[in-house]
């Protein structure tokens, strides 16, 4: 038996649903589906059936084949569906038992009518015909033998058979070339059907190869830029273009130190289970893994495609608060599982315009990108503190409204002449209404942002001596 593929990678070759469960009841006795049997069937037997029912009127046969009229129309039916169990299981065995029952039946109606010359030609050229589907010599030759068997039985049992024509050596000669004629062209035609349906079937097979190989292929490569190169709306060849993109850079803080304690196998369970985790946010948020660099992680928004540069600034930002809260999640699980070295990630977000595309050479491309913007998303990441996400000030202008942050100042970062404001991202505004841990006001002359979460018990002081301060010099002072 040929293994076929499941039903349910159906539609990526193009195949719907009805016809693969035709497909899967093909089988070495039939070239036919089993509607198409069903098909030719019936139409011998309402063949079979209206010849006896016009006989009646002459008298010619007996009133007890009225029933046989009403057998020949419910059979082709009835055994469709009863055998259709049997069929899945056996169906070789099956389609010889009901092809050998046609052929005995149509000897037995045809010697039973007297054999009348014009409908008994008709009739065994249909029969002929669907003998010589079954392709095989020796089950052509078994047909013939159970129609003549059929015959031969139903003449026994009539002994006063009688003729219901005479019959014309020219209508004999006739019939028995109309039905080489018609067996030779079936034969030849079941045959380039056999060698269709084997094509068929191996580009099913092979459909399905490429289907399992692409799957495992697109593990390399991000899911947007698979999808875009799949669908043909991207070429693969050496090509960019400048975009304006939301770029993200991440690392785990102590992750050196932890590799050179842990054993190959705890380490790269622990990174995998890392990057899986990270992966899926990712997903979540459509963002485009650009790659993995050891603990290390590049994603980009805006590319392949956007959603316009502020909701995707924003989504990058939601992407990494989610990341941050997941950190927790596993620190919890690697503690419970013997790691005590605390492990905290930092992360870097920048906006600007980026070139983007395929680099590299024809015959090994690489899709990421490049520019001064990509860099300075990297020198965040490493500025940043353990738990810590930030943002420049082009990416902090789209997300402010949205999205609580925090000034930090600025840093000098590497290949930059000028220092670089940085901002620290707290939470989504609308999650700090709960917790009633951050406040903020920012008035012209006056900003100030806490984060109680944040203050250490050594500094309170501090604090309300320089709140104190600020107090006494606004009631101090009369302000226009």
């Amino acid at each position: 038996m040929i293994t076929r593929p499941s039903v349910n990678s159906a539609a990526t070759t193009g195949l719907d649903q009805n016809t693969t469960q035709e497909l899967e009841l093909f089988d070495d006795f039939t070239i036919l589906p089993i509607s198409a049997e069903f098909n030719s069937r019936s139409i011998v037997y309402l063949t079979l059936g209206g010849t006896l029912l016009s006989t009646l009127g002459y008298g010619s046969i007996s009133q007890f084949f009225v029933l046989i009229v009403g057998f020949c129309l419910a059979y082709p039916t009835l055994i469709r569906y009863l055998s259709l169990p049997l069929r899945r299981r056996y169906p070789k065995q099956i389609g010889y038992l009901l092809i050998l029952f046609d052929a005995l039946f149509i000897g037995i109606i045809l010697v039973a009518m007297g054999l009348p010359v014009m409908p008994s030609i008709f009739i065994l050229i249909m029969a002929n015909a669907s003998f010589i589907a079954i392709g095989q010599a020796l089950a052509y030759l078994l047909c013939l033998m159970s129609l003549g068997a059929g015959a031969g039985g139903m003449y026994l049992l009539l002994p006063d058979f009688e003729l219901t024509e005479p019959v014309l050596v020219t209508s004999l000669i006739a019939a028995l070339g109309t039905g080489l004629y018609v067996a030779t062209t079936a034969f030849y035609t079941n045959q380039s059907a056999r060698r269709l349906k084997a094509a068929r079937l191996e580009m099913y097979k092979q459909n399905e190869r490429y289907r399992t190989l692409s799957r495992k292929v697109s593990k390399y490569l991000s899911p947007q830029v698979w999808a875009n190169i799949f669908s043909g709306k991207q070429d693969v060849k050496l090509e960019t273009q400048r975009k304006q993109l939301v770029i993200f850079f991440s690392d785990i803080k102590g992750f050196s130190e932890l590799s050179e304690q842990m054993e190959a196998e705890a380490l790269t369970d622990l990174i995998n289970t890392y990057l899986t985790a990270m992966s899926r946010i990712v997903m979540k948020y459509g963002g485009t893994i650009d790659k993995f660099i050891g603990d290390a992680i590049m994603v980009f928004f805006g590319d392949p495609d956007t959603k316009g540069v502020k909701r995707d600034a924003e989504a990058c930002v939601a992407m990494a608060i989610e990341m941050r809260k997941q950190m927790k999640i596993l620190r919890q699980r690697w503690k419970a599982q013997g790691i005590q070295h605390p492990l905290e990630i930092r992360m870097g977000i920048n906006t600007g315009y980026c070139t983007v595309g395929n680099f590299g050479a024809e015959t090994r491309m690489d899709y990421t990108l490049l520019g001064k913007e990509v860099n300075l998303a990297s020198r965040l990441e490493s500025a940043a503190e353990p738990s810590e996400i930030l943002i420049s000030y082009e990416t902090f202008s789209l997300v402010q409204d949205r999205i609580l942050c925090t000034a930090k100042g600025q840093i000098k970062a590497k290949g930059f002449s000028r220092p670089i404001p940085v901002y620290q991202v707290v939470d989504f505004r609308r999650d700090l209404g709960a917790r009633r841990s951050f406040t903020e006001l920012d008035l012209d002359g006056f900003s100030v942002s806490v984060d109680m979460e944040k203050i250490k018990n050594y500094e309170k002081e501090k604090i309300i001596d320089a709140l104190e301060k600020i107090k006494k010099s606004l009631i101090g002072r009369d302000l226009n």
